[in-house]
């Protein structure tokens, strides 16, 4: 497969391979297991990890915590990463690009601009404002300022750290891994001290008897709720990680470091913010670290997981970054990378306005978004895995309209639209995270992972009756020779 101009040149040291939607050779993969273990660590170890395990701490005590967390945390991640990591990393391509057999040119498009994109920028805006409410707590401490979590001076901050991220950002994923490489160890370093801080300053005893800080009645309903919303961290992860994963140098140096780093570096962090909150009474780690670790040492840890917030921001916007160019077409194919970037910031920007807001609805944004993202990921499953037994044709990726197989009537599988569509509804019909009403039947079966099975099961059906059967969509397509490790 030739390459164009735009492809073959470099954007600030970096290869544009990496910045744009033709598949990596294998040259222009720059990540070993090692590598990309760091870059997934220093993902999962941010304050908003503390922050998810302090908002479990909201509805179930310790014990009960660390079994909603490891259930929901293995069950989000199980079926996220068998959708975006094993094809992009296999075939190289971006993987909004490898989606258009699921869902059509035009349905990619769609997606992307709606759930993607609100999920990325509610995240960005969350990880911004974390980032300004740390700053604002340690100048309180250090030097008897008086900020609060909804002051002017915290989105003055957020901004401050959109504006750093946007920086690593624009310069590509070679100088995002040049961080992690710093950051990742760091983290775990300090993660682990505060551990061992909080084995070494509360007791047992206090920790197992501690009540869950605002829970419901019903005590199966807080642990199905606490799943969930552990399900939802764990599938959060789709929009980011197949860009990613394409970026490594073998299915191995991709698939275990995704799923082992993401999974125990997140556990640990969500554990150690879920004991401080049931602790110290409150669910949110820039108001606990200080008192936590001290005003020197709690301080330092605060700053350092902040600056890793912004790493964090770096590396899950790339990706979406990339999807917004390919989704739009020739519209954006010539646009700078780093006004793209600029772009996708504006929004993030404009929500720092309104710190409390996202803090307010952290439970329900990353609910809701489990909702569509479930169902996206049942059907991406279903249509690699089960239909086309892992075989793309590379080419008709990259055709226009009618000229590729995977073109389907008017750019849209409808297949896929429709299993993302079902499975939202029935994700919502047995659990409104905006209400927080469900229906009995939550208790026993959550709803992301259902509502990822419904998804593939639709997706399945209705390909074989509108498309298999007919020779439409290349489900039949002979093996394709992968570039990327040719």
């Amino acid at each position: 497969m030739s390459r164009n101009h735009q492809d073959s040149t470099e954007v600030a040291g970096e290869t544009s391979g990496s910045l744009g939607s033709l598949p990596l050779l294998r040259k222009e993969r720059i990540w070993n297991g090692a590598d990309f273990t760091g870059v997934n660590i220093s993902l999962a170890i941010a304050t908003w990890a503390f922050l998810v395990g302090g908002s479990t701490a909201l509805l179930v005590g310790f014990q009960q915590g660390i079994a909603a967390m490891i259930i929901g945390n293995a069950i989000g991640l199980g079926f996220m990463i068998l959708a975006s990591v094993v094809a992009s990393q296999r075939y190289g391509v971006e993987q909004y690009t490898i989606l258009r057999p699921v869902f059509g040119i035009v349905g990619v498009g769609v997606l992307v601009f709606t759930v993607i994109l609100i999920t990325e920028m509610g995240w960005s805006s969350l990880l911004a404002i974390m980032v300004g409410r740390a700053v604002t707590q340690v100048s309180n401490s250090a030097f008897s300022t008086d900020f609060g979590p909804e002051s002017l001076m915290v989105t003055v901050f957020a901004l401050v750290a959109i504006a750093v991220s946007w920086w690593i950002l624009s310069r590509g994923p070679v100088t995002i891994g040049r961080f992690n490489k710093f950051i990742a160890p760091g983290l775990i370093v300090v993660t682990v001290f505060l551990m061992v801080f909080l084995v070494l300053n509360t007791s047992w005893d206090t920790l197992f008897s501690a009540a869950p800080l605002a829970p419901f009645e019903d005590d199966r309903l807080n642990f199905a709720l606490a799943v969930e919303f552990n399900v939802g961290v764990g599938v959060s992860w789709y929009p980011v990680m197949g860009s990613l994963a394409r970026l490594t140098k073998t299915p191995q140096a991709a698939l275990w470091p995704s799923y082992g780093g993401l999974l125990g570096a997140t556990l640990i962090a969500q554990i150690v913010g879920m004991a401080a909150a049931l602790t110290l009474g409150d669910s949110d780690p820039t108001v606990w670290m200080l008192p936590f670790g001290g005003p020197v040492l709690g301080a330092f840890i605060l700053l350092f997981i902040a600056f890793a917030n912004i790493t964090s921001t770096s590396s899950i916007v790339y990706s979406t970054v990339l999807a917004i160019r390919q989704a739009s077409g020739n519209l954006l194919s010539r646009v700078r990378w780093a006004w793209l970037c600029a772009a996708f910031f504006v929004l993030p920007a404009i929500l720092a306005f309104f710190p409390g807001f996202m803090y307010l609805r952290f439970m329900t944004f990353v609910t809701l978004s489990g909702a569509f993202l479930a169902p996206m990921c049942g059907a991406i499953i279903a249509d690699y895995f089960l239909l086309r037994r892992q075989r793309v044709v590379l080419e008709d990726l990259y055709r226009h309209r009618g000229e590729s197989a995977y073109h389907f009537h008017g750019g849209v599988n409808w297949a896929g639209m429709a299993a993302v569509a079902v499975g939202a509804v029935f994700y919502l019909v047995i659990y409104n995270p905006v209400t927080l009403t469900a229906q009995p039947i939550f208790g026993y079966i959550t709803a992301s992972f259902p509502a990822a099975i419904i998804g593939a099961v639709v997706y399945y059906v209705l390909a074989r009756v509108l498309y298999v059967r007919r020779g439409v969509g290349g489900y039949t397509a002979a093996p394709e020779k992968v570039e990327g490790r040719a």
